[in-house]
């Protein structure tokens, strides 16, 4: 799904129609996310099921296109991962962003934020697309749910 133009309909889709930039009102955890280079600043927010897996996610804030796209992105793809499966996925696609993982089948993983591939031909921009899944690790790591 990896595209040389990222700001295609379906990347400005999520930044026009964002579906997961809402405030959560009872969130198990939340964390704030802040990339000091350009600005940009979101709150992710995640609610942990019974059955310990990720039962929803939404972020607030604001900042570029890449990020709020790559939050949105990242919270649909939370949807029913656990701990684990989340932080291998956060892995995955900071692997991704800064160009260390270009498998197609590893990818596949990442569903539609596999389209973000492309930001590892722009440097600047790796910090914007990782904000929300850097902020999503940091929860877990806080919380000593995943390491």
């Amino acid at each position: 799904m990896a595209t040389d133009n990222l700001y295609n309909a379906q990347f400005m889709d999520h930044v026009a129609h964002p579906y997961y930039k809402y405030k959560m009102e009872d969130e198990t955890y939340s964390h704030q996310g802040v990339n000091p280079s350009c600005g940009d600043d979101l709150t992710l927010q995640i609610k942990i099921g019974d059955d310990g897996k990720i039962e929803e996610a939404s972020y607030q804030g604001h900042g570029c296109a890449i990020s709020q796209a790559s939050a949105d992105m990242m919270s649909d793809l939370m949807i029913d991962k656990t701990p684990e499966e989340a932080m291998e996925l956060c892995k995955l696609f900071g692997d991704m962003v800064r160009g260390e993982q270009k498998d197609p089948e590893e990818l596949d993983k990442l569903d539609e934020a596999s389209m973000l591939q492309s930001i590892s031909r722009m440097p600047a921009r790796v910090k914007c697309a990782e904000l929300a899944w850097r902020t999503l690790e940091e929860i877990f790591k806080e919380q000593g749910i995943a390491h």
